[in-house]
């Protein structure tokens, strides 16, 4: 489970990241980006009835929550980020939703750019980032 200063709580929240933010989409999921500064990094999850029953959905949620947890350590500070899965990550394994949770999160945080303050970032993101 996040800590409640790295979770994204309110529905204000939620819509300020989705309209304000970039937005990357993967087969398993939409990710939502938007930068916050030197505050802490937020994650809030969407998962509809349409991935499945509700035993599936706590599926889909606890494996994004600990993908959210590995970028969380990462990226301590600066980024508020909402995942929205798709119905095709009922299906996916582990490694597929990782791949995309990273994936996407990764061309997020390089559309953000460095004028959006996001502290922590990874070596490759850099390596990007200075060829521009």
């Amino acid at each position: 489970m996040l800590a409640a200063t790295h979770r994204l709580r309110t529905g204000a929240d939620f819509t300020h990241t989705v309209r304000s933010g970039v937005r990357q989409g993967r087969r398993n999921v939409v990710l939502y980006a938007a930068g916050t500064g030197t505050e802490a990094s937020r994650f809030g999850f969407i998962v509809s009835k349409a991935v499945g029953n509700a035993v599936t959905r706590n599926l889909v949620k606890r494996r994004l929550r600990e993908a959210a947890a590995a970028t969380l350590r990462r990226h301590p500070t600066g980024i508020d980020v909402v995942v929205r899965a798709l119905p095709a990550s009922a299906q996916s394994t582990w490694a597929e939703l990782t791949k995309d949770y990273e994936s996407a999160l990764g061309a997020a945080l390089r559309r953000l750019g460095p004028g959006a303050n996001v502290e922590g970032r990874g070596e490759e993101t850099n390596r990007h980032d200075s060829g521009r």
